[in-house]
């Protein structure tokens, strides 16, 4: 079964990860996706070298890719990729403020020239306003958007611990250009898309930025907990920690009956409502402490896993290896073989290879071949 972006040709003029990542999701769907790299190579391959020399970041978001090497700074090569976008269906690119426009491929340009092109530039800061021009790396941008003020403990702020701004612009990107595709093959018109990790971020930030508009609240950092909804976090047991998490009334009925094994605290006007509990959280807390500590986490999840409760462990990575749950899939590297985690949606009854990780400027020379003018 035909893949169902086999056919079209992404131009991929990308580095680090949020234009990768995009890029490589519509690779997974078939698309042919042609890498523009630099001579030394897009810089993620060398921040590390934890997979027998490959860079991790670098075989997470470039599998299915065909690696050019081109320096636009060269005639040639300013030639080929005006060749190369002058076949494809969409153009990516996050290079730095204004080096597109400067390299000849600005999406404005492009769209004059094929207005049945899909152009995507991925920004730090957007188009407009003072910080446009701004470089912007995930974790600056996850200060600038709260982000980090929202993380960590009561006493200070943290990074969350992954690529979370990178991660959200790819993902709103590739919706965006599937959208667009979709569009197209209706009326056959292109687009011009611009994504930016800050308005990224932004969005995730929607919640406590209307409570604070609207209600005149603070969000604040609570670690493990939640300052809207209790109980919800980490709870200590003899043994180790469990996480709880009460959603509705109903739950909470459960919650005191089978895991409490206290149905009178149902009835306790200072817990009747989730409202009512994060205004009285400590209170609660300390009821819930002196049960869960008489517990051993085995307990504690026998007695959640009774009440149809959610709850989790607090894994590491360690953990995660060896998680039942985690699904793998293997991909080529220049290094070998590599299993990584499998792409989260999968189509039932479909059986998707996923394609190699490409050394650096393997491509370049069967593309040249391919469309020298």
């Amino acid at each position: 079964m035909a893949k169902p972006l086999t056919g079209v040709l992404v131009v991929a003029i990308e580095q680090a990860v949020a234009a990768p990542f995009a890029s490589c999701r519509l690779a997974d769907a078939g698309a042919r996706v042609i890498k523009i790299e630099r001579p030394e190579g897009d810089f993620t391959r060398g921040y590390d070298g934890a997979i027998r020399g490959e860079s991790t970041y670098y075989v997470w978001v470039n599998r299915g890719k065909e690696s050019v090497v081109l320096d636009f700074r060269k005639a040639e090569d300013a030639a080929l990729l005006q060749s190369l976008i002058s076949r494809a269906d969409v153009v990516i690119q996050n290079l730095g403020p204004g080096a597109a426009e400067r390299g000849g491929f600005g999406s404005e340009k492009l769209r004059a020239a094929r207005p049945e092109l899909i152009t995507c530039d991925i920004t730090g800061y957007g188009e407009t306003g003072p910080m446009k021009d701004m470089r912007a790396y995930d974790l600056m941008v996850q200060a600038e958007s709260g982000i980090a003020y929202v993380t960590g403990s009561p006493s200070e702020p943290g990074r969350v611990g992954v690529s979370a701004c990178d991660v959200a612009t790819g993902m709103y990107a590739h919706a965006a250009i599937l959208e667009a595709l979709v569009r197209r093959g209706q009326t056959g018109e292109g687009a011009s898309i611009h994504v930016s990790l800050f308005e990224s971020m932004a969005d995730w930030m929607t919640v406590p930025l209307l409570t604070y508009e609207h209600a005149g609240r603070d969000w604040p950092r609570t670690g493990l907990g939640h300052p809207l909804i209790v109980p919800y976090g980490a709870y200590h047991t003899r043994n180790g920690s469990v996480l709880v998490s009460v959603q509705n009334h109903r739950e909470w009925q459960r919650f005191c009956e089978f895991v409490l094994e206290n149905t009178a605290v149902v009835e306790d006007p200072r817990f009747a409502t989730n409202q009512d509990r994060t205004r009285n959280k400590e209170e609660l807390n300390i009821i819930i402490d002196a049960v869960m500590s008489t517990l051993t986490l085995e307990e504690a999840i026998q007695r959640l896993s009774c009440a149809d409760l959610a709850y989790a462990r607090v894994n590491d990575v360690a953990a995660l290896s060896r998680h039942s749950q985690l699904r793998r899939a293997s991909v080529d590297t220049p290094a070998g073989p590599v299993d990584i985690v499998a792409p989260p949606a999968t189509f039932r009854r479909e059986t998707r290879d996923l394609g190699a990780v490409p050394a650096l400027g393997q491509h370049t020379a069967a593309v040249r071949s391919e469309f020298a003018e």
